[in-house]
């Protein structure tokens, strides 16, 4: 056998082969249908727990495709008056959509991309306009996806377990699911700090950004969701209050000020640009330790990415959600070709 026909040879069987995983994926998530998101009625809530912990409960198109309906269902259903949405595991909330499969689908030439950035944005919509009361609680890692299922419900609450991050810059992607929509709509400049720079905040820091919107004791976890559940036809003033209890009690990190108090002048003059190049100037010319650090994480991140995001929050800043969602869905396709 020659070169020529060895290399033609190789490549047919690494397709062959490839093909092989992706059907063995889609295979193990039909079995894994039931278990990989649970969905309860449990008092005058609808229950969903995203059940991967293994995989830190990252998104399936599977899960989606169960999320939907029965999220609509409960919205329309008179006896259910709130949705309380949560991860299984105590490691994650959510870390986001899983790629993993969604990549080897794209190298063996399934196309699963369009149908799971379009389904997962319809979720994110849906979520955003629905009319009962939506709570996530976020314990754990919380990126990316997991942000998308959350943040644009009515209430999250935070954990000092909580992790969160928007650290698309640095994979080749953008931070979508709606980032385009919330994050501009943060204090100053900070969503534009957080997209660009993938930053992590923890804990309380989740809640003080305004992306978390109660914070608790992880403790207090289980004895919250009772309390929700256990309430009667509750209006959404009602699981605002009992929220609200709970915020108040938590004494953890209460006197600790925001991890990114002292720099937020630097962040909203630095990130005020209307270019990349501009931010890059503008933390050069600053020179403070904290400006420089930004630099290096910023020189990491994919150039393309980043002025992608940079006009993204730009332009989703004056547009609706489902405005943005749209424009995000482009873009998604427009990046994975």
């Amino acid at each position: 056998m020659g070169q020529l026909e060895l290399w033609r040879f190789m490549s047919r069987f690494n397709a062959f082969k490839r093909t092989n995983i992706i059907l063995h994926h889609l295979r193990m998530s039909k079995h894994t249908d039931a278990t990989e998101v649970l969905l309860e009625k449990k008092g005058c809530a609808g229950v969903i727990t995203l059940n991967r912990p293994k995989v830190l409960n990252t998104l399936t198109l599977n899960m989606i495709r169960q999320i939907y309906p029965q999220l609509k269902k409960w919205e329309q259903d008179p006896e259910t008056f709130l949705i309380i949405i949560k991860g299984a595991g105590g490691k994650a909330f959510c870390a986001g959509g899983d790629i993993r499969v969604v990549s080897e689908a794209e190298k063996a030439n399934q196309k699963i991309a369009p149908l799971f950035f379009r389904e997962e944005y319809m979720l994110n919509n849906a979520i955003g306009s629905c009319q009962k009361p939506y709570v996530a609680l976020l314990h754990g890692i919380t990126m990316g996806g997991g942000v998308g299922i959350s943040v644009h419900g009515q209430f999250r609450v935070a954990t000092e377990k909580c992790l969160f991050a928007m650290p698309e810059t640095a994979i080749g992607l953008f931070p979508d699911v709606g980032g385009g929509y919330f994050l501009p709509r943060l204090q100053g400049k900070l969503g534009y700090f957080l997209a660009l720079t993938g930053f992590r905040l923890k804990g309380r820091d989740v809640y003080r950004a305004g992306i978390a919107t109660h914070f608790v004791d992880s403790e207090k976890l289980g004895v919250l969701e009772e309390d929700l559940l256990a309430l009667k036809s509750p209006s959404k003033e009602d699981v605002a209050a009992v929220l609200e209890n709970y915020h108040t009690e938590c004494k953890i990190d209460r006197d600790k000020s925001f991890i990114l108090e002292e720099h937020l002048d630097k962040i909203n003059s630095c990130f005020s640009a209307n270019t990349m190049e501009q931010i890059i100037e503008n933390l050069q010319q600053d020179g403070s330790s904290f400006a420089l650090e930004q630099l290096k994480v910023i020189n990491k991140m994919s150039p393309t990415s980043l002025k992608i995001t940079l006009r993204q929050l730009m332009e989703g800043s004056s547009k609706t959600l489902q405005e943005v969602l749209t424009m995000e869905y482009r873009l998604s396709q427009a990046c994975m070709f």
